[in-house]
């Protein structure tokens, strides 16, 4: 099965996640394929459905409450970000689903020396004790969007303005502070991307962004 594969590049959280429902009513009317979306956003902190704005202590940060699952998380520069729009064939099985983007990102860490593995109690992706990624979804029409945050480069002084996922900043890490270098972050997207077409079971062909709409993106 072909799925689409998009690299958006840098975009503002809010133009992304219009084109996140765009995308799901597309889908959901069989007008694209599934589709996986990579980029990266500006500093934005969003709340999931269990989020509390007393969650985010910076009123400078921009805040967003969306409808994905968990509560509180940081989106910045350096971090890899993946939105999943796919069509739910048989069941809504999203703790499969939640499994299969954790054996992504464990996988794509671990071509780049980062021994990340699951935790058993929190979801998401941990090294050490420590959370490097981050998987929060919603399902509308039996279609998934929102996805997940992987810190490659990401700078964490961040997520001490927040209370990631329940938990004190500090218990966030990213490949570059366990690696004690900078990632080639084009190099894990593009293996993140293969990854997830193994996990999957899709062959990606590459869209370029203009093949969305153009309406939200020029915005």
């Amino acid at each position: 099965m072909t799925a689409w594969l998009v690299d958006i590049g840098f975009i503002e959280y809010g133009v992304a996640w219009n084109l996140q429902k765009t995308l799901v009513q597309r889908r959901a009317a069989d007008a694209i394929p599934d589709t996986l979306l990579l980029l990266e956003h500006p500093h934005v902190a969003t709340l999931g459905r269990r989020g509390k704005r007393t969650d985010v202590f910076d009123s400078t940060l921009p805040v967003f409450e969306v409808e994905r699952g968990g509560e509180a998380t940081y989106h910045g520069p350096g971090q890899l970000v993946g939105y999943l729009i796919l069509k739910m064939k048989d069941r809504l099985d999203v703790r499969k689903l939640v499994t299969d983007i954790e054996e992504v990102l464990i996988r794509s860490s671990r071509a780049f020396d980062v021994p990340a593995t699951r935790n058993e109690v929190q979801r998401g992706v941990w090294v050490h004790g420590r959370k490097l990624g981050s998987i929060g979804l919603a399902v509308h029409d039996q279609v998934t969007y929102h996805g997940f945050a992987h810190n490659v480069n990401t700078d964490l002084s961040y997520f001490d303005r927040i209370r990631p996922c329940g938990n004190e900043g500090r218990i966030m890490t990213s490949m570059e502070r366990e690696l004690g270098a900078r990632v080639d972050f084009a190099g894990f997207r593009d293996r993140v991307a293969r990854d997830f077409a193994d996990v999957f079971q899709l062959e990606l062909e590459r869209i370029p962004r203009e093949r969305m709409d153009p309406r939200i993106l020029a915005h």
